[in-house]
């Protein structure tokens, strides 16, 4: 059996100049909350929700997060001046209603376990400093996705942040066009592959 590729596009958003809502405060509420914030923690989020779990409000209390609450039921009304919606409950019913006013506002949503409701996915992240890899399985295996992170973060040295560096400033040094830009880069970073080839 041939498997299927994966069609998505990875996409980096800028979370601090977009307006999020997440709707649902309880278990499935606080681990969207925790790994959004824990790679955008300037994120702008609003949560609603009639009760707030005592590990999201701990979560909160730790730093000063762009992170507003609302404790109420979820009206239609809340989409609005939203870019970014993330249904977050363990209603089913009630995940169902925030996708439904969230694409009727044509706003994009993400569904908490329903893949086929999704317009994007909340992928497994490793950041090292200005390096972040996402991770998509397509919605079929995030205990995979999860897994990979592991990996990657075991494996990708804590200083990638100082390669990089270096390579800003060997890029800024560089004159001449695109495609000798590319070429130089091309040539410093082959290393990598020769040091991991011989390993």
């Amino acid at each position: 059996m041939e498997t299927k590729k994966n069609p998505l596009y990875p996409v980096f958003l800028k979370l601090h100049n977009l307006r999020m809502l997440i709707v649902g405060a309880g278990e499935v509420g606080y681990e969207k909350l925790f790994f959004i914030l824990k790679s955008s923690p300037d994120a702008n989020i609003t949560v609603v929700a009639p009760w707030v779990s005592p590990e999201l409000e701990a979560l909160l209390s730790k730093e000063n997060y762009n992170v507003e609450i609302i404790k109420k039921e979820f009206a239609v009304s809340d989409i609005s001046g939203h870019d970014l919606i993330v249904a977050a409950t363990n209603i089913r019913e009630l995940n169902h209603e925030v996708q439904r006013a969230a694409k009727a506002a044509g706003k994009l949503i993400n569904v908490a376990d329903t893949p086929e409701l999704c317009d994007f996915y909340l992928g497994s992240i490793v950041t090292r400093g200005p390096l972040k890899v996402a991770i998509s399985t397509n919605g079929q295996s995030p205990t995979f996705a999860k897994r990979f992170r592991q990996v990657l973060e075991f494996t990708l040295p804590e200083d990638v942040g100082d390669l990089l560096d270096n390579l800003k400033e060997i890029r800024d040094q560089l004159t001449g066009d695109f495609n000798a830009k590319v070429k130089a880069l091309n040539e410093v970073t082959a290393s990598l592959l020769v040091k991991k080839e011989q390993n």
